[in-house]
Protein backbone atom coordinates (compact mmCIF):
# COMPACT_ATOMS: atom_id res chain seq x y z
CA UNK A 1 0.00 0.00 0.00
CA UNK A 2 1.70 2.98 -0.84
CA UNK A 3 1.21 6.31 1.78
CA UNK A 4 -0.88 9.60 0.47
CA UNK A 5 0.74 10.84 -2.80
CA UNK A 6 3.58 8.20 -3.27
CA UNK A 7 2.94 6.00 -6.42
CA UNK A 8 4.24 2.36 -6.41
CA UNK A 9 4.44 2.31 -10.66
CA UNK A 10 8.40 2.31 -10.42
CA UNK A 11 10.38 4.55 -11.64
CA UNK A 12 9.82 7.61 -13.54
CA UNK A 13 11.33 7.45 -17.35
CA UNK A 14 12.49 11.17 -18.98
CA UNK A 15 11.21 11.53 -22.45
CA UNK A 16 14.78 12.88 -23.07
CA UNK A 17 16.99 10.05 -21.56
CA UNK A 18 14.64 7.34 -23.22
CA UNK A 19 15.42 8.79 -26.35
CA UNK A 20 18.66 8.89 -25.85
CA UNK A 21 19.41 5.22 -25.00
CA UNK A 22 17.23 3.95 -27.44
CA UNK A 23 19.38 6.11 -30.17
CA UNK A 24 22.22 4.03 -28.58
CA UNK A 25 20.48 1.00 -29.11
CA UNK A 26 19.96 1.87 -32.69
CA UNK A 27 23.63 3.07 -33.28
CA UNK A 28 25.21 0.05 -32.25
CA UNK A 29 22.59 -2.43 -33.77
CA UNK A 30 23.59 -0.77 -36.95
CA UNK A 31 27.48 -0.76 -36.07
CA UNK A 32 27.03 -4.65 -34.80
CA UNK A 33 25.45 -5.46 -38.23
CA UNK A 34 27.79 -3.94 -40.26
CA UNK A 35 30.90 -5.65 -38.68
CA UNK A 36 28.88 -9.22 -38.45
CA UNK A 37 28.02 -8.86 -41.92
CA UNK A 38 32.01 -8.15 -43.01
CA UNK A 39 33.08 -11.22 -40.41
CA UNK A 40 30.10 -13.23 -41.97
CA UNK A 41 31.53 -12.78 -45.62
CA UNK A 42 35.14 -13.14 -44.40
CA UNK A 43 34.13 -16.71 -42.66
CA UNK A 44 32.21 -17.53 -45.80
CA UNK A 45 28.97 -17.92 -43.84
CA UNK A 46 25.82 -17.49 -46.51
CA UNK A 47 22.10 -18.13 -46.82
CA UNK A 48 20.96 -19.54 -43.78
CA UNK A 49 24.68 -19.64 -41.95
CA UNK A 50 24.83 -16.06 -42.04
CA UNK A 51 21.01 -15.44 -40.78
CA UNK A 52 21.93 -17.76 -37.99
CA UNK A 53 25.02 -15.85 -37.21
CA UNK A 54 23.10 -12.02 -36.96
CA UNK A 55 21.22 -13.25 -34.86
CA UNK A 56 23.43 -14.70 -32.50
CA UNK A 57 25.65 -11.43 -32.81
CA UNK A 58 22.16 -9.68 -31.84
CA UNK A 59 21.33 -11.86 -28.97
CA UNK A 60 24.95 -11.47 -27.61
CA UNK A 61 24.39 -7.50 -27.80
CA UNK A 62 21.25 -8.13 -26.50
CA UNK A 63 22.92 -9.45 -23.34
CA UNK A 64 25.90 -7.23 -23.14
CA UNK A 65 22.88 -4.26 -22.80
CA UNK A 66 21.46 -6.08 -20.01
CA UNK A 67 24.44 -6.54 -17.92
CA UNK A 68 25.18 -3.01 -18.61
CA UNK A 69 21.93 -2.11 -17.46
CA UNK A 70 22.49 -4.49 -14.33
CA UNK A 71 19.44 -6.36 -15.61
CA UNK A 72 17.57 -2.99 -14.57
CA UNK A 73 15.42 -2.94 -17.47
CA UNK A 74 12.73 -0.36 -16.28
CA UNK A 75 15.28 1.69 -15.04
CA UNK A 76 16.61 3.05 -18.25
CA UNK A 77 13.90 1.66 -20.81
CA UNK A 78 10.09 1.47 -21.22
CA UNK A 79 10.17 -2.08 -22.02
CA UNK A 80 11.61 -5.06 -22.61
CA UNK A 81 11.35 -4.51 -26.59
CA UNK A 82 13.74 -2.24 -26.41
CA UNK A 83 16.29 -4.29 -25.25
CA UNK A 84 15.88 -7.51 -26.70
CA UNK A 85 14.37 -6.55 -30.60
CA UNK A 86 14.87 -2.80 -31.43
CA UNK A 87 17.19 -2.34 -34.25
CA UNK A 88 17.13 -6.31 -34.88
CA UNK A 89 15.41 -6.66 -38.11
CA UNK A 90 16.54 -2.79 -39.70
CA UNK A 91 19.80 -4.13 -39.04
CA UNK A 92 19.10 -7.00 -40.85
CA UNK A 93 18.94 -4.73 -44.31
CA UNK A 94 22.27 -3.97 -43.69
CA UNK A 95 24.15 -6.96 -43.37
Amino acid sequence: MAAAGISDDGPILHSENLTSNVKSIYYSRTFLSIISGVVAGIWGFTGLTGFVFYFIVMMVASLGLLVKAKFSIHNYFDSWNRISIEGVFGGLMIT
